[in-house]
């Protein structure tokens, strides 16, 4: 999965999974690009890129304003020329609890962040690939986007929608050749593991399972940055337009990948059925 000469942006990169696929990627030879919202927090991360021999740019941005993103992403192409893969993984997760007690302008800041703020970058970097007809756009899933999960409504409509978009987004980008994949990166603890354990019985059932993943660990974001990389690289052209897990899925076996080019309706939010709904 040699990367030597890609430029890469990452959003929600200072820390956690984001952190994680920079570090990755940058190990296999990448130029990278890190936004997100702390100084401190991007800083680190380019510190530790740096020791690896690699080479990062950072840009303080809230992804929910279109101006600062196109304004990183102009400056980012000055320095790395244009970009040849974008990892969307900035997201947040409030508000907690049922839908009935929910606060809603808290519940359009997540959609606003996690949709359209995703929509924000994509279309910041998508006039350059469609150019060249050649790009990698990895969008980060969630908790809630292929079932439902109660009391996290706004984070699981709008990780959902993520899902759906890319798929959306394959289909128009084919002829361009620009391919768009969703990770589900598994159960990681992250700063979203501190926040269902402060929301205590908000969560619902999500409280206990928070609690024990605490206690024993989670995920390793590892596997959803090497997922990452993986789809960031040639090795998976023409793999477009599905949710791959990082924890479940034997996306490294050559007859999965296989399959994720042959079967349209593979590793899809589709409903299949009686193909797509029950027979009369």
């Amino acid at each position: 999965m040699n990367l030597k000469g890609k430029s890469i942006l990452i959003t929600g990169a200072g820390r956690g999974i984001g952190r994680a696929i920079a570090l990755e990627c940058a190990s296999e030879g990448a130029n990278i690009i890190l936004l997100a919202r702390t100084h401190s927090e991007l800083r680190n991360t380019a510190a530790e890129i740096s020791r690896l021999g690699g080479a990062s740019l950072i840009f303080v941005c809230d992804i929910s304003s279109s101006s600062k993103v196109n304004k990183a992403v102009s400056s980012a192409k000055k320095e790395f020329g244009e970009l040849d893969v974008l990892v969307n993984n900035a997201g947040i997760q409030p508000p907690i609890g049922p839908f009935s007690d929910a606060d809603l302008g808290e519940w359009k800041t997540n959609v606003t962040v996690n949709l359209f703020g995703t929509a924000n970058v994509i279309a910041a970097v998508l006039p350059g690939m469609i150019a060249r007809k050649k790009g990698k756009i990895i969008n980060l899933s969630g908790g809630g986007s292929a079932s439902p999960r109660p009391n996290f409504s706004a984070y699981a409509v709008s990780k959902t929608a993520i899902v759906r978009f890319t798929e959306i987004l394959a289909i128009e980008l084919l002829d361009s050749h620009i391919d768009v994949n969703a990770i589900s990166p598994g159960a990681v603890n992250t700063k979203m593991l501190d926040e269902v354990l402060l929301a205590g019985s908000r969560a619902g059932n999500e409280a206990k399972a928070a609690q024990k993943r605490r206690d024993e660990g989670g995920d390793d974001p590892q596997l959803a940055a090497e997922l990452a990389c993986f789809l960031a690289s040639d090795e998976s052209d023409r793999i477009t337009g599905k949710l791959i897990s990082a924890r479940w899925d034997p996306w490294r076996d050559t007859s999965f990948r296989a399959k994720l080019r042959s079967d349209k309706d593979f590793a899809t939010l589709r409903r299949i059925d009686d193909k797509y709904f029950g027979k009369r």
